[in-house]
């Protein structure tokens, strides 16, 4: 495909899947696609976004919109969402996963497979899900996150989620793997918190990687070194 005509369907609208590297935030790689668009196409301004941001401590699928089709990102940030999900269990941690130290450690002699298989399949279905105090969601117009930074306690309000479907991958005492399809607007780390206090016990979210989104696999996606080698050739 030619510069003129690639530039032309990356501004009426694209769809791209990408791998998101660990570490980096959902905005980091936006912006890096940004760049890659605007030089190799000759382009002063484009439009970018991403359909459902990944923590910088998760990896995987992350859906990338260009030019027109950005107005669609709704859409997909709707449908259902799959991840590859490790906990550790035993102790927790303020965020609810690795981005703070432990703070309390809990026993895990009682917890055996059975145990993990009940409680996971609890969790199936519609709940109100207590969002974590390390995240996006807005509290009179700052960041949750940006509060428990600072030792506060945001004041967030439960929300309603939809658990399709866990299943467990590997049980090794004190780490569980397992893979979970949700509804939009499910946080992990919250179901990883919930899922220790359901074993008697403390857990926290250890690895994470989205799997799906919809009919969106991570198989098909490309990593943001893959797509700058290859541009040429979408």
């Amino acid at each position: 495909m030619d510069q003129i005509t690639l530039a032309d369907e990356m501004l009426n609208g694209k769809v791209l899947l990408f791998n998101k590297p660990l570490y980096w935030t959902s905005f980091d790689l936006v912006s890096k696609i940004k760049v890659i668009l605007k030089r190799q196409l000759q382009l002063k301004k484009i439009k970018v976004g991403h359909a459902g941001t990944l923590d910088p401590l998760a990896t995987g699928l992350l859906i990338v919109c260009t030019g027109k089709e950005t107005r669609n990102i709704e859409k997909y940030q709707a449908q259902p969402k799959e991840y590859h999900v490790r906990i550790q269990l035993g102790a927790t941690t303020p965020s609810f996963d690795l981005e703070t130290s432990i703070d309390q450690n809990f026993p895990t002699d009682h917890i055996n497979e059975t145990l993990v298989r009940e409680i996971l399949s609890s969790f199936v279905g519609t709940q109100m899900q207590m969002p974590p105090d390390f995240s996006a969601r807005l509290v009179n117009g700052t960041r949750a996150y940006k509060l428990a930074r600072k030792g506060e306690s945001p004041e967030l309000q439960p929300r309603e989620i939809t658990i399709h479907n866990i299943t467990l991958i590997s049980c090794q005492i004190p780490i569980v793997e397992f893979s979970v399809t949700c509804s939009k607007g499910t946080y992990i780390r919250a179901l990883a918190r919930d899922i220790g206090a359901g074993l008697k016990s403390g857990a926290y979210l250890s690895a994470l990687t989205r799997t799906a989104i919809g009919n969106f696999l991570l198989k098909d996606a490309l990593s943001i070194e893959e797509f700058e080698r290859n541009f040429v050739f979408l």
